[in-house]
């Protein structure tokens, strides 16, 4: 972390500038941490880091900061990992030089967390300051350095922990970059679960010439791959769109031409609706799989050689917490927000066990992307929303 940052800086465009220029790539902690530490102390909030390690993953730090003992406790969760750069040579800026141009603040992070980040910071800076430390309830900020890698040293154990020495938390913003097109326009409620099943579909090999002797694995597969794409697996639901199967890898590593393979490996993953459980769907697909297996003559067989849940789908439905985060966008915006459960997973998936949860943040256009970057006007925005929640919250 570069020296000539200030501990004490709460500026929402500086600070993402500042935090930006830390490498955090997962796992990494690159100083991001020691700097929002360093930041928030300076409010008054008290920190505490909670690194966790675990055979077999990698070592991860983790920060969790709270300010006020009693009363409503109001959370802000989010994430300063950040996804590998790519490809160098194709970024115009630097991705780890924070610079301003045209009006945007430029690098990896600017969206795809840390401009929220450093929003929740000033945010809760400026409320602090007109409301006093006293202000009759408690704000906390719990960030990760796992959520864009495997997620397992990170919100699920510093939510465990505090629940093991009775610290509740009564409502929770994360703020993933949700808004889609102008900011302001889309919050999410929830997320729809995610499940990736890994097959292994076995017949017998042999001579292409004499087909009455062989069970042709990839014919066997094909007639999997039919069953589970052929018919929607539902309609969707209330506040859900339909729950979607895709394909993501099929091999049989066969060079040869003249041999038909007894062995297919194949793999899909789901995004499901709250209509399923992850136990639910499996059985349902198993279904389909079992049936579409044995209308091919032979003795094949399908085995799961792997399931695996990152995810069950979670919703808040609309009530107290989604007026309070919609009600503030409209007063500092003007902007409506649309209520959507779309896009991939977040920690929000954790939390959501313990408390109300809902996402708001930046436009997430270019999260991930080379050249990644969020309008300075959105970040200092997106601290006005943020602290007219709290308002709203504690008012």
């Amino acid at each position: 972390m570069p020296d000539t940052l200030a501990p004490s800086v709460t500026d929402v465009v500086e600070l993402t500038r500042a935090l930006v220029r830390c490498e955090s790539v997962t796992p990494v902690e690159a100083g991001a941490l020691r700097l929002l530490e360093r930041t928030l102390s300076s409010i008054g909030f008290r920190c505490e880091r909670m690194d966790f390690t675990q055979a077999g993953t990698d070592d991860v730090a983790n920060l969790y900061a709270r300010i006020g003992n009693g009363g409503k406790h109001f959370c802000f969760a989010g994430h300063s990992d950040v996804v590998p750069v790519g490809d160098l040579s194709s970024w115009t800026i630097g991705p780890f030089a924070a610079e301003l141009s045209a009006g945007y603040l430029f690098g990896r992070g600017a969206a795809d967390m840390k401009g929220a980040i450093a929003a929740f910071t000033e945010a809760s800076a400026r409320f602090i300051a007109r409301r006093g430390r006293d202000f009759g309830g408690s704000i906390s900020l719990l960030i990760t350095g796992d959520e864009e890698g495997p997620a397992v040293n990170g919100t699920v154990k510093m939510l465990k922990k505090l629940a093991e020495r009775g610290e509740t938390i009564d409502a929770c913003v994360v703020g993933e970059p949700t808004s889609s097109r102008r900011f302001g326009d889309m919050m999410k409620i929830g997320r729809r679960g995610s499940m990736t099943v890994d097959l292994v579909i076995r017949g017998v090999q042999g001579h292409v010439a004499y087909p009455e002797r062989l069970d042709n694995a990839i014919h066997r597969l094909s007639a999997i791959v039919e069953a589970l794409v052929r018919e929607p697996i539902d309609k969707g639901s209330t506040h859900f769109q339909p729950t979607s199967l895709q394909f993501t890898t099929i091999d049989v590593g066969n060079k040869a031409t003249n041999i038909a393979p007894g062995v297919a490996h194949a793999r899909f993953n789901t995004r499901f609706n709250d209509l399923w459980t992850s136990a639910t769907l499996l059985a349902h697909l198993k279904e389909r799989i079992e049936r579409a297996s044995a209308s091919i003559a032979g003795n094949g067989i399908v085995e799961y050689a792997k399931v695996e849940v990152s995810g069950e789908s979670f919703y808040t439905p609309p009530g107290a917490l989604v007026e309070v985060v919609g009600g503030a966008v409209r007063e500092v915006t003007g902007v409506e927000c649309e209520l959507s459960t779309t896009g991939g997973t977040s920690d929000a998936r954790f939390i959501a066990k313990y408390c109300p949860v809902l996402e708001f943040g930046l436009v997430g256009e270019t999260m991930h992307k080379v050249d990644e970057k969020s309008a300075v006007a959105d970040l200092k925005a997106l601290s006005r929303v943020y602290e007219t929640v709290l308002d709203r919250y504690f008012a």
